[in-house]
């Protein structure tokens, strides 16, 4: 979570990866890895992009929490109420015969709510 504040950060303030690891002092391919989330930056690294991206720590972790929280939201699951739901069964119905086709009753249920 924390490389994916980081990048959009770094896109919203409109700099590119090599500017910031530059500014940050850190190599373009280990930022890389730290914004894909492969790499855990020590806290250390994580003050350095910080310092570059002029963003207080308790900001970036705020942040964070933020992006964990809508996350989290998203996969909660959704709750129907199905109680004013019910199944009728409908009067069967003929199935118009042709040459080709099957001939016989269908049963029809519908929705009720």
């Amino acid at each position: 979570m924390i490389g994916n504040v980081f990048r959009r950060l770094r896109r919203e303030r409109g700099i590119t990866l090599r500017e910031l690891a530059e500014l940050a002092q850190v190599s373009v391919p280990y930022l890389s890895e730290i914004e894909r989330g492969r790499k855990e930056p020590s806290s250390e690294i994580l003050a350095a992009i910080c310092r570059a991206l002029d963003l207080e720590l308790a900001d970036l972790l705020a942040e964070v929490q933020f992006d964990l929280a809508t996350a989290v939201r998203a996969t909660l699951p959704v709750h129907l109420q199905t109680s004013a739901i019910r199944v009728t069964e409908s009067a069967p119905r003929q199935v118009a015969s042709s040459p080709k086709a099957y001939s016989g009753t269908a049963q029809a249920f519908a929705l009720v709510a």
